[in-house]
């Protein structure tokens, strides 16, 4: 990252700033209402009623609105919350004329918590922190997005922009995919709304990640009367497990992980079956071929047991930090220290949406939510005097890149 002195903010940018400042009640308020909207698991009254509540402020402020039907996940990926025949959310795509550069600004409307568990509300903390499902990842997010696009246009900037909302984002982004490709065609620039990075940090680089399956087929039989006849897929599975563990090479910026696994029916019984799920992430398209070479290797050919079947896909590249991300963070930084907060570039392993808009070509920088912690866990926190901060910074952001003062 460049080091360069914070520019102070003209008189425009500093109404901006009032205008957010105002805003702190209502936006508090309104994240206690969201918050208690159930959208984890695939829930779809929940994610229904939350879009429909961003969509109508959206329209509000003369936005075009449409939504686009989402694609099916591949059948063999781990089981989604609801089963093999879970609902497929619609994506909605909101997009404002203007002028100017136009920016494109994505979130996800789905969360990882129980719709149907105690952890349902906003609940304060200590100090000005408070504790709810999604309080932080990303219902802060969408709410600091929003409000950013309302002062602006209650300050009479019409910059040109498109909001994407999809629904899918905790489970792998497989049904909004395509929609968020197409997306970034006519904009300048792609802002994600995910939760910032411990002590606010910025995300700059983010490693990819891909998933796979391998599904092992061995012979049944009684364990007390013809034990020598089975052949036990999960033995064979345990073999391979071990083989797919020492893939891992974190420094180097490769991860395999396995889970779930499933196999067997009966303790009396070789198991004939046996399946794992994992995870993996790599730093390059170089190191994610040969991690699909690696886990793809495992498979067998012919009918001789036990047989190895393996699926693999990657779905979110490496994001890397380019030359145009790095003036996308250079100013982010400069408008966080005119704001007086202190913001760090950083590099981390997590993956989000921001990977799929820049893999299309979109230079992106995507943790522009809300301070908070403890993400997709029972005591998720948020940071409530961040809300202002990243509504002022998102606003005056935007207003940089469309006034072309950002991006080549």
């Amino acid at each position: 990252m460049t080091d360069r002195p914070a520019r102070a903010l003209d008189r425009v940018e500093q109404d901006l700033l009032a205008r957010a400042a105002a805003r702190d009640p209502r936006m508090r308020a309104e994240l206690a209402e969201w918050v208690a909207i159930p959208t984890g698991w695939g829930h779809r009254a929940g994610i229904d009623a939350q879009r429909a509540l961003i969509a109508e402020r959206l329209a509000a402020l003369g936005a075009d609105l449409r939504l686009e039907a989402g694609d099916p996940r591949p059948e063999w990926l781990a089981p989604a919350h609801g089963g093999a025949g879970a609902w497929i959310p619609d994506t909605l795509v909101a997009t404002r004329r203007g002028t100017g550069l136009a920016v494109l600004l994505c979130g996800h409307l789905d969360t990882v918590h129980d719709p149907r568990g105690s952890f349902d509300r906003l609940r304060p903390l200590d100090g000005d922190r408070a504790t709810g499902p999604g309080c932080a990842d990303m219902k802060g997010g969408l709410l600091v997005a929003l409000h950013a696009l309302e002062i602006l246009d209650a300050a009479g900037l019409g910059v040109p922009w498109s909001f994407l909302l999809n629904a899918d984002e905790e489970t792998g982004t497989f049904h909004s995919a395509r929609t968020l490709h197409t997306g970034v065609a006519g904009h300048a620039a792609g802002l994600v709304f995910e939760p910032a990075l411990p002590g606010g940090g910025l995300a700059v680089a983010r490693m990819g990640a891909g998933q796979f399956r391998v599904e092992v087929t061995g012979r049944a039989a009684h364990v007390g009367r013809e034990f020598e006849r089975g052949i036990s897929a999960v033995y064979a599975l345990g073999d391979l497990l071990v083989h797919l563990s020492k893939l891992s090479d974190p420094p180097a910026g490769r991860i395999v992980n396995v889970g779930p696994i499933e196999g067997g029916r009966a303790t009396n019984v070789v198991p004939d079956r046996a399946l794992a799920w994992g995870n993996v992430r790599f730093g390059d398209a170089g190191d994610a071929a040969s991690l699909g070479a690696a886990i793809g290797g495992l498979a067998t050919s012919g009918e001789a047991l036990p047989r190895v079947q393996v699926e693999w896909l990657a779905n979110r590249p490496a994001k890397p930090c380019t030359a145009a991300v790095e003036r996308l963070a250079d100013e982010t930084v400069a408008i966080g220290a005119a704001l007086g907060a202190g913001i760090e570039p950083r590099s981390t392993g997590g993956v989000c949406d921001g990977n799929i808009l820049q893999a299309a070509g979109l230079p992106t920088i995507d943790t522009l939510g809300v301070r908070g912690g403890n993400l997709h866990r029972l005591d998720e926190f948020v940071e409530l005097d961040s809300l202002v901060e990243r509504t002022a910074l998102s606003a005056i952001l935007i207003k940089r890149i469309a006034e072309g003062r950002v991006v080549a």
